[in-house]
């Protein structure tokens, strides 16, 4: 499983490795917690291109309701059908009420949000992003979708997936997700990637970027997650940052670049003031010296 992550262009470590080959092999929803910018999203966009299927992707918000992540009438195409039907009526005479509310509410009409989608597309990989940001009813209403990837659509009747999607649930941990979803799922921590993964995703995104500076990158990131600060930059401000200095022209990670381009990294002035300190500087000096 990790030579195929890896060929979709993700580089896992043992224990995503082997969560993923066991969310396909049980099957079983893949639940990811960790922190921003681990890589998350990423591994179930890698999923969809190993397994050759689509990336169905439910965002979630707070109050996000069933509609909105299942399925919504065409209401505008409706009325537009029952005027041409109304002016069809005063040419040809009397219309068949019943067959006329079965045309309005036929599934032409029906708008196919990313949970129906997912149980309509055979195969599919489900991504139900940041499910913390849902509230407890939200996630009620998810488990009952996940536990038989069925849902019933009153005017049309129930829809199956003939072959269940992939499913990848993930969460930031704003707050606690309920035991009830996580026992449905295959649970698993991603930690942020180790110095030479890191490297290698980093060269792998951003090929511009010679082997040295995305060293250098990665040391100087290792050390700002060190620090005690608001938002620890994950593996995406690794590839910005890298993208940055590139932009600009870097051959390598020094003082200037690195404040230069401190806001591809960083996103809080609060930070961005801690890793101006002398004694962080030199840590990340050392560091990438040290690389």
């Amino acid at each position: 499983m990790a030579g195929l992550l890896e060929g979709a262009g993700y580089f896992p470590d043992e224990g995503v490795a082997t969560a993923t080959f066991l969310a396909l092999a049980l099957p079983r929803p893949l639940f990811l917690e960790g922190e921003a910018g681990v890589g998350k999203t990423s591994l179930a966009t890698a999923l969809a291109r190993v397994v050759g299927a689509p990336l169905i992707r439910l965002q979630c918000y707070e109050g996000i309701d069933a509609s909105q992540a299942l399925y919504d009438w065409d209401f505008p195409r409706q009325l537009l059908h029952l005027r041409a039907a109304e002016s069809a009526r005063s040419a040809t005479g009397p219309q068949d009420v019943e067959r006329l509310e079965s045309e309005v509410y036929s599934r032409r009409f029906l708008l196919a949000r990313p949970l129906l989608a997912a149980l309509e597309t055979s195969p599919a990989v489900l991504l139900v992003d940041e499910v913390d940001r849902a509230d407890d009813e939200f996630e009620a209403f998810l488990l009952e979708v996940l536990s038989d990837y069925t849902v019933t659509v009153p005017e049309l009747g129930t829809v199956r997936a003939e072959v269940p999607p992939v499913v990848v649930v993930t969460s930031n941990r704003t707050r606690e997700v309920h035991d009830a979803l996580k026992r449905r799922c295959l649970y698993h921590w991603v930690e942020h990637p180790d110095f030479d993964r890191e490297v290698a995703i980093v060269r792998q995104r951003v090929p511009q970027a010679s082997q040295a500076l995305a060293a250098q990158v990665a040391q100087a990131v290792a050390v700002l997650r060190s620090q005690d600060l608001q938002k620890p930059p994950g593996v995406a401000e690794t590839i910005d940052w890298a993208q940055a200095l590139v932009a600009l022209g870097a051959q390598r990670l020094d003082a200037g670049a690195a404040t230069a381009t401190l806001g591809a990294v960083l996103k809080y002035r609060e930070d961005q003031l801690h890793a101006s300190r002398r004694d962080v500087q030199q840590l990340i000096t050392a560091a990438v010296l040290g690389g």
